[in-house]
């Protein structure tokens, strides 16, 4: 069996890792494709580097440009790779660009789809994310759900059950392979002089809320009251889109706030690990805090991962400031005994036996 595994993003590249590495434990026939959505060092060959995984054999470029421009790039870029190969199946991961133009090539060429991290919905289609990640669970052959509410979603919307695996999700698998060496490789929290439980963390890069001016605003004087009211250092690791945002509405951080460059992931792990609070807009980071028991405030008013809601590692919020004030204060009151709902570690193994067994 020939699987083409395709990413693009730094979440694509930590959530496949668990299945590539599996497929070099099995010595299995796959190929690596990069259509190079993210295309900074940080954000893209350090995550490489840093987990050990090896390099694509194919690179598209695509680079940064609207929705269009990237989709089309990719399905003229994989389709040539595809109709070369000839792959049994091609797995995609999540919600991107990537993840849906590269379903669609191949489902263009009846080849195979397998999506990982199916059945996610926030049910606003005003979301990229959502549109992306809805035609691509109804393109695919194989949907590897992480959680029986993604089953449920699937089924809910007419997907065949005989579809559908719940397989729990990669990210656990990466955590937990990656945190212990993040301890032992990284001295981020050396480097910045910020103690375990000692700092707030924050993430915000989503395009409905840093291209507003209003809710960045919002975002700004939210961090200036949490600083006066807890007086805890917020550390913001800055991602491309938003320092350009600020830069352009004249919007500067207030006191406490220290923004750092884009980190590496053993690094952001630690970081995240370490950290009193986090806030995010991040789909992933809310994932990766419940999984290793932070409080996490997320600055939207949906989230297609309601699991971290219900056992309470989570809530939402909005841009507003009066609301992330109270979820923070609420947040850091409660206990962080809930149980992980996203798997045991070993969904890249499920996925690609599954794979194996089914062909």
């Amino acid at each position: 069996m020939q699987i083409a595994i395709v990413l693009g993003t730094r979440p694509e590249i930590i959530k496949m890792s668990p299945i590539i590495r599996y497929c070099e434990e099995r010595n299995l026939d796959y190929s690596l494709i990069h259509t190079g959505q993210h295309y900074s060092y940080e954000l893209d060959a350090a995550f490489f580097h840093e987990l050990e995984l090896p390099r694509p054999e194919y690179k598209l470029d695509v680079g940064s440009g609207t929705h269009a421009e990237q989709t089309g790039k990719i399905l003229v870029g994989l389709e040539s790779i595809l109709m070369r190969d000839k792959p049994d199946v091609v797995l995609v991961q999540g919600d991107t660009n990537t993840v849906m133009g590269s379903a669609l090539a191949a489902a263009k060429l009846n080849v195979d789809v397998g999506h990982v991290e199916a059945g996610l919905r926030s049910w606003d289609r005003t979301m990229p994310e959502e549109v992306n990640r809805l035609l691509t669970d109804h393109i695919s052959r194989y949907l590897f759900a992480p959680t029986e509410k993604a089953k449920a979603n699937l089924l809910r919307e007419g997907i065949d059950e005989k579809k559908i695996l719940v397989v729990g999700n990669t990210v656990v698998d990466a955590v937990l392979q990656n945190i212990e060496i993040a301890h032992q490789r990284s001295s981020i929290l050396r480097d910045l002089d910020v103690a375990p439980g000692g700092y707030f963390l924050i993430t915000s890069h989503r395009q409905e809320n840093v291209d507003n001016q209003t809710k960045l605003e919002s975002l700004i004087a939210a961090l200036e009251a949490l600083y006066s009211t807890y007086a805890i250092p917020i550390l913001f690791p800055a991602h491309p889109r938003t320092s350009k945002r600020l830069r352009e509405f004249g919007l500067s951080v207030p006191e406490g706030v220290r923004i750092i460059d884009p980190q590496g992931y053993l690094a952001f792990l630690l970081l995240e690990k370490s950290a009193r609070l986090i806030l995010t807009d991040s789909g992933g980071i809310q994932e990766e805090a419940c999984i290793l028991h932070v409080p996490c405030v997320t600055l939207r008013e949906n989230t297609e991962r309601p699991e971290t809601l219900d056992v309470g590692a989570n809530v939402l919020t909005g841009m507003d400031p009066e609301r992330i004030l109270e979820a923070v204060s609420t947040m850091l009151s409660a206990e962080a005994t809930w149980t992980n709902p996203f798997g045991d570690g070993n969904s890249g193994k499920r996925i690609v036996e599954s794979l194996l067994s089914i062909r």
